[in-house]
């Protein structure tokens, strides 16, 4: 089966960091563009960051460009997003998406999802 799996999601202070994976399996991700998205508390879901491959070929959302971070590490067949100086906005449930590109808040272009890990961010 192929299957994305998102972890790393937990609770932390304002200004803390946290670094948020995205496992593959069933298919290689190192093939595939993959993106950042997430679902802030009464906001329609937001794209985060995406990667198309090559550790220079990123792209960032405008306001969160400077505090996120996507990379991949293509033995583990994973691709991460670091995520710092958080602040109470920034909780909410972040997905990976994988897909043939990079296709912004295009999100129904991407090909796979996976569900979810939820990021709390509190004092």
């Amino acid at each position: 089966q192929v299957q994305l799996v998102e972890s790393g999601g937990g609770s932390v202070q304002p200004g803390g960091s946290l670094s948020l994976s995205c496992s593959a399996s069933g298919f290689t991700l190192d093939t595939y563009a993959v993106a950042w998205f997430r679902q802030v508390s009464g906001k329609e879901r937001e794209w985060v960051a995406c990667s198309t491959g090559m550790d220079t070929n990123t792209d960032y959302s405008p306001s969160l460009k400077g505090r996120f971070a996507i990379s991949r590490d293509n033995s583990k067949n994973t691709v991460f997003l670091r995520m710092s100086n958080l602040q109470p906005a920034d909780t909410g449930t972040y997905y990976c998406a994988a897909g043939g590109g990079c296709y912004g808040d295009y999100g129904h272009l991407y090909t796979h999802w996976g569900q979810g890990t939820q990021v709390v961010v509190s004092s």
